[in-house]
């Protein structure tokens, strides 16, 4: 993996930025942080693959200001670990390898070591899937994980008693981090992870219990059909990744593609849901 990365920002026209979010994920794999100022930045690890997100961008959104620059060199392979600490989600204990833990009587302990993929429980909205993960998921139920990144959502529903998870992730070296994860918690029987497109895949692993979707509003509005096609008659999605003034925008997307919402959690900031598909 490359030790020098490249920092765009975008300063986007007014009413543009979540389109271009999604886009920027779509296209790279890569997160994307909405700063003070409004503007949106992201990191990738080649200056030709920064001038070419540019190119991108601003092309398809005419009006948009970009900039590049080389971020300080950081050593990725341990700086991931900053900050990680066990959590509770109901009977749900979230651990990374290196740290100890004591679990209580019916406890479900799941170790996760994110590396360079998204999902360790320190964001907010990993955090408000867990927890819906932990209120919702039954036993027996097949899970569907669209973004599956660390593998987080999928390891979880199948340790709390999912028989199976499946997780879409189109950044493809996430995939065997999400795999060690599995293997590391005993339930890579249960659990596979498959790179590609989650709007083409989904629905061809249907039909399941349980959908979560923890990526972008913008992008879990596109993927609403292909989620109620993937799901049973009243089956269940959990939708993360929006920021909680989003939900009145997010809210009758919900409604109009039949579904109702019956649990949310708002953490720190980030607003995650669970629907019934009708």
């Amino acid at each position: 993996m490359s030790d020098r990365w490249w920092r765009v920002v975008f300063a986007a026209p007014s009413g543009t930025a979540d389109a271009i979010a999604g886009m920027i994920v779509v296209a790279t794999g890569s997160g994307v942080e909405e700063l003070a100022d409004g503007a949106l930045t992201t990191t990738l690890e080649s200056e030709a693959a920064a001038r070419d997100l540019i190119d991108r961008v601003t092309q398809q959104f005419p009006g948009t200001s970009a900039a590049c620059s080389e971020a300080a060199s950081i050593d990725w392979s341990t700086r991931w670990r900053d900050g990680i600490v066990t959590r509770r989600f109901g009977r749900l204990l979230l651990t990374p390898s290196w740290l100890p833990v004591t679990a209580a009587a019916g406890d479900v302990v799941i170790t996760i070591d994110p590396e360079s993929a998204f999902g360790s429980g320190e964001h907010g909205s990993t955090r408000g899937a867990l927890a819906l993960v932990e209120r919702h998921v039954q036993s027996g139920d097949r899970v569907l994980d669209l973004g599956s990144g660390s593998g987080i959502l999928s390891i979880a529903a199948v340790a709390l008693g999912a028989r199976s998870a499946i997780g879409f992730e189109i950044d493809e070296p996430s995939l065997p981090v999400a795999e060690t994860n599995a293997l590391r918690n005993g339930v890579d029987g249960g659990v596979s992870f498959i790179g590609g497109d989650a709007a083409d895949l989904a629905p061809l692993a249907g039909p399941v219990e349980v959908v979560c979707s923890n990526i972008l509003r913008t992008v879990n509005v596109v993927l609403l059909p292909a989620i109620a096609a993937a799901l049973i008659p009243g089956g269940l999605a959990i939708f993360a990744g929006m920021e909680a003034p989003e939900s009145p925008l997010f809210e009758p997307v919900l409604a109009a593609g039949g579904f109702e919402i019956i649990d949310a959690v708002i953490d720190d900031g980030w607003w995650s849901v669970a629907a019934r598909c009708r």
